[in-house]
């Protein structure tokens, strides 16, 4: 394989600005491909896109409108912007649920909508949906994230099916506790929702179920992405890959 085997190749990452998105934007970068990064932080998008040499769109998927004003003609995309909150269910508030499914479900399946033609036209596409563990798995006080990642791994499957005929493949990357910003920032929600010490959240929470007892670096998240755009990949579609450090082992 050569070092840019995605030389020509185009790809558009959601969330790029940031953890797995700015990871996967870098590699796919540096596999050779044009990588358009969104992200709703316009200093972020700016440092990123100067940092991987991407292109940066700055936009609010919780907007349908703003689907609209991205490109249509790529060859590989990856749905990774997410959002969480954590409550019990009485407590959650509906505006949050709703915003949650409409990132995370909605505006993948408006994207797909958008970039599948082109795909379909050139006979290649990639489709990669960064999903989670609760994806297949769920955990309390989190009832939007886990639906909404439920979701989208439905939506991917579909994908799959409708788009084998036309040389695209559809999956889901689905990684445990990744050293994220948006996992540091879960441990003062998760301490008071479950009424324990922050320094508890990490061992007892995050890694309690994993066989392996530490967090996913986001580059080993985007290095299974950066695989899936193989042609070595070209016959997995379909598949929710764990990247869990056991987690759904046991």
């Amino acid at each position: 394989m050569t070092s840019t085997p995605l030389q020509g190749r185009t790809a558009l990452v959601t969330g790029g600005a940031s953890g797995i998105g700015l990871a996967c934007v870098r590699a796919l970068s540096a596999a050779g491909a044009k990588v358009h990064l969104v992200d709703i932080d316009p200093a972020a998008a700016a440092v990123a896109a100067e940092d991987s040499g991407a292109v940066a769109h700055v936009a609010d998927l919780t907007d349908p409108a703003a689907v609209d004003g991205l490109p249509a003609d790529v060859d590989i995309l990856v749905n990774n912007a997410g959002i969480q909150h954590v409550a019990p269910i009485q407590d959650f508030p509906p505006e949050r649920f709703a915003a949650i499914q409409q990132l995370m479900v909605t505006t993948p399946f408006l994207l797909m909508r958008r970039c599948l033609p082109a795909m379909y036209v050139r006979g290649w596409g990639r489709v990669i949906n960064i999903s989670s563990v609760h994806g297949v798995r769920a955990s309390p006080h989190k009832a939007a994230y886990v639906a909404a990642k439920h979701g989208l791994e439905g939506l991917s499957k579909v994908a799959a099916l409708e788009a084998a005929a036309h040389g695209v493949t559809s999956n889901c990357v689905d990684p445990g506790y990744v050293r994220t910003a948006l996992v540091e920032g879960q441990v003062a929600d998760q301490a008071r929702a479950r009424g324990i010490p922050e320094h508890a959240v990490v061992d007892e929470v995050f890694l309690g179920r994993t066989a392996i007892k530490r967090l996913i670096e986001p580059a080993e998240v985007a290095a299974v992405v950066r695989w899936l755009c193989s042609d070595e990949a070209g016959y997995l579609t379909g598949a929710s890959i764990p990247l869990d450090g056991g987690w759904t082992a046991s």
